[in-house]
């Protein structure tokens, strides 16, 4: 039986990076992990699309129509919802989760979660740091590795 397994390098695969604009000074950092993970697998710049939404329940809706161009072969989700006094935080990280779930799910693009969902500033930052420990940075080497091991399977099935 053939074991199917992603690789992390992706230098021949398109990507895009669905990103939030509302707590941008986490999310921008988010970025530059997801660009960084991105150059060390090998991916063109020009390889790399980024798509900014307003905030991280729109992040699902970016995905799903970035998705549905057949265009790239991964879609990295990044956002920040940081808890507030209201319940608002739960309405938001659920539809978030389920959002780009869905979009997935509906399109057959991996899609890489990295919306953060934090109880304070401080711990967005810290998840924000320079290095293989950004959060950003791991949701593109999930993406690189579902979107190569999406292509192992297409290319066994064929």
């Amino acid at each position: 039986m053939p074991t199917f397994e992603g690789r992390r390098t992706a230098p021949d695969l398109r990507f895009a990076i669905v990103v939030a604009r509302f707590n941008d000074f986490v999310t921008s950092r988010l970025l530059t992990g997801a660009h960084e993970a991105l150059a060390e697998a090998g991916v063109p710049a020009e390889s790399i699309d980024v798509v900014w939404v307003p905030g991280a329940f729109e992040v699902a809706s970016g995905a799903q129509h970035v998705a549905a161009l057949r265009t790239v072969a991964a879609v990295i989700c990044l956002g920040c919802v940081i808890r507030g006094g209201t319940p608002h935080f739960e309405y938001i990280c659920q539809a978030a989760a389920q959002g780009v779930t869905h979009a997935s799910l509906e399109t057959g693009v991996p899609m890489a979660f990295g919306i953060l969902t934090t109880d304070s500033v401080e711990q967005a930052v810290e998840r924000a740091q320079p290095g293989p420990s950004n959060k950003g940075y791991e949701a593109a080497m999930a993406a690189i590795e579902m979107a190569t091991l999406a292509t192992a399977l297409d290319g066994a099935a064929s």
